[in-house]
């Protein structure tokens, strides 16, 4: 972890983060001394990441929070992590998206990114099960509404039951994608792992997942690099699945090269936290 005073709160946060979940916890006087802030800095941080419930703050420092295999955060609590990291993915991903093309996009928050930059990739159709997705179109589509775009894409919403992180998923959702093929797929996942594949802890969007990967020509996986390493309850996907893993540059040197091990493409987003841009 390098040492600059000028890191953005959200970014010097990333890095804490990092290191808790690497080591299983820091001490606030190591932080102070690797980041190069004052000791108040620093406890703000690990204010501000206990208040979002990914670490727990202990006596002189904080430790990773475990979570059950079938916890599932809300739409809003994931929203407001690694928001620099799911935009350089989302801006990435967008770039494979051809005119003209029919794609799916799962559930998520990094997917929700992404539909926001594909507002401006003409005749798109977009097969969601994504409330949150939807809207995005639907608002762009709306005359007089502010950023309205007449153009954007022909969206088809499954049916289905709602989860907390704002999916539709279950038997209407599933019957709704069998019938359906896409050029493309791209898929927010909760958990990436080189044993357990693609897995999340909801076992009815797990069934719902699985048939979008099913349906898919090419699949692409949008997901920051703390889902790396993580394994929910259910798994739906192997790795051999995936075509392409968009990631941003938190993804360690160690995990990239598993990854091209096991993937076709890789796609590092973004840039590292020296400035410099990723390898990709």
């Amino acid at each position: 972890m390098s040492e600059n005073q000028n890191l953005l709160a959200e970014q010097r946060r990333a890095l804490i983060l990092d290191e808790v979940r690497r080591r299983g916890g820091v001490r606030v006087n190591e932080l102070t001394r690797k980041l190069n802030v004052s000791d108040m800095t620093v406890r703000r941080d690990l204010d501000a990441l206990a208040r979002q419930g990914v670490i727990e703050k202990v006596h002189g420092g904080a430790v990773p929070v475990v979570e059950a295999s079938t916890h599932e955060p809300g739409f809003e609590a994931k929203s407001t992590l690694e928001l620099t990291a799911k935009e350089d993915i989302a801006r990435a991903a967008a770039a494979m998206a051809v005119p003209g093309s029919a794609i799916a996009l799962s559930g998520g928050t990094t997917t929700y990114a992404l539909a926001q930059h594909l507002l401006d990739v003409p005749d798109l159709t977009v097969v969601t099960n994504s409330v949150r997705v939807a809207d995005v179109f639907h608002v762009a589509q709306r005359p007089g509404s502010p950023g309205a775009r007449p153009g954007a894409a022909t969206v088809v919403l499954t049916g289905g039951v709602r989860t907390p992180s704002d999916s539709l998923v279950g038997p209407v959702a599933d019957q709704a994608i069998v019938s359906l093929h896409f050029d493309v797929l791209f898929l927010g996942v909760h958990g990436i792992s080189v044993e357990a594949g693609l897995s999340t802890p909801n076992l009815a969007e797990a069934e719902t997942n699985r048939r979008f990967v099913q349906s898919a020509r090419r699949v692409v996986v949008v997901a920051d690099h703390t889902k790396w390493g993580t394994v929910g309850l259910s798994s739906f996907a192997t790795l051999e699945q995936v075509d392409t893993f968009v990631t941003d540059a938190g993804l360690p040197r160690e995990a990239r090269a598993e990854v091209e091990e096991q993937l076709p493409g890789l796609v590092v987003a973004g840039r590292d936290t020296g400035g410099r841009p990723a390898e990709g």
